[in-house]
């Protein structure tokens, strides 16, 4: 099997996770680029994989060098939110394959011109959205899809966790124009995600709200809720702050006609209205690091992109997909800043 040739730019908080999972598919892949704009960053990645390059020029002329120099399949980025279309962009009129951390980007234009680049290149761009692969996510999935647990009739979503002040003394997080928003787009687009995902309905219809309560020093929400009818006339309730305590487990319910399945972080359980019950809970990946509530899924999405890759399929997520996720975000922050009710055509 030929080793596919892996770069990564960002080598900042989440590339630990990067890290370790790449290392795990050493049998599989060669890592042979790591950027980041912090010299000692990139030489510390690069130095876990024999023969990878480290390169600090991250101008759009020093990207477009590197990857001329090292010719990767596929570039990881993992840079903070507003880079991700210039960068995605770059890299598939490169030749070079994507898979991007998300948010897809931080508004709509970007996502398209994405998307624009994708289809003039031949190339992929593909979207982490790691927690879709939790072994629960999955099952509820496939019971909706097949009929089994009946019509959908509502679903919510709760988060509450903890980011002090100190997690946005940088130069990115907590501004409008390079995060997008606060606790939405940065912690709670999962949930958003995870709804669309396993009830494979789409959001037409939010009302939102957003505020800042607590983190007085942020320019973006840090807590928001809404009200967020489905295709199908269900009404999806949507709720999340960060300023609590502590990173408690995400909670999502979709009550549906025949049973009603609740995520807690990644544990499932499925109560069907005969009585019967469902547990299932997340199986252990070998190469995940970093945060806990990052999840144990990265690396799932890692080697399905991979093996697509090489058996000439579509890398997960599609951008149009993403994109949609993204368009329900938006549509909250449009919602609460005109106090209006926002439709999307699905």
């Amino acid at each position: 099997m030929k080793k596919l040739k892996i770069a990564v730019i960002g080598c900042g908080r989440i590339a630990v996770v990067y890290q370790g999972i790449l290392a795990s598919l050493s049998d599989e892949i060669d890592v042979v680029l790591a950027m980041d704009k912090v010299p000692e960053r990139a030489e510390a990645f690069a130095a876990h994989f024999p023969g990878c390059q480290s390169a600090s020029d991250v101008t759009a002329k020093g990207f477009r060098a590197a990857l001329q120099q090292t010719r990767p399949d596929l570039i990881h980025i993992l840079l903070p939110h507003h880079l991700h279309a210039e960068y995605a962009i770059a890299a598939l009129e490169e030749g070079v394959h994507v898979l991007t951390e998300k948010p897809i980007a931080i508004t709509l234009h970007d996502a398209d011109r994405m998307m624009e680049a994708e289809a003039a290149s031949g190339k992929q761009l593909g979207v982490i959205f790691q927690n879709r692969y939790i072994d629960g996510v999955q099952r509820v999935r496939h019971l909706i899809a097949s009929g089994e647990m009946g019509a959908v009739k509502g679903a919510y979503s709760l988060l509450a966790w903890h980011r002090p002040p100190s997690y946005y003394e940088c130069d990115w997080k907590g501004k409008w124009e390079t995060e997008g928003g606060g606790v939405i787009i940065d912690q709670a687009i999962h949930s958003i995600d995870l709804v669309r995902y396993m009830t494979g309905l789409e959001v037409v219809k939010i009302q939102g709200h957003t505020g800042r309560r607590v983190l007085e020093t942020i320019d973006v929400e840090d807590e928001a809720d809404a009200a967020l009818t489905l295709s199908n006339g269900a009404v999806y309730a949507f709720f999340a702050c960060n300023y609590y305590t502590s990173n408690s487990p995400i909670r999502i319910e979709i009550d549906c006609e025949n049973a009603a399945a609740l995520l807690t972080f990644e544990h499932m359980e499925i109560n069907w209205k005969d009585g019967r019950r469902e547990v299932i809970e997340a199986t252990t990946a070998n190469g995940t690091s970093g945060e806990g509530y990052w999840g144990k899924s990265h690396e799932k999405q890692i080697r399905a992109a991979y093996r697509a890759l090489r058996e000439g399929e579509k890398i997960p997520w599609r951008p149009q997909d993403a994109a949609k996720t993204l368009a329900i975000v938006n549509g909250i922050y449009e919602s609460a800043r005109t106090n209006s009710v926002v439709k999307l055509n699905g």
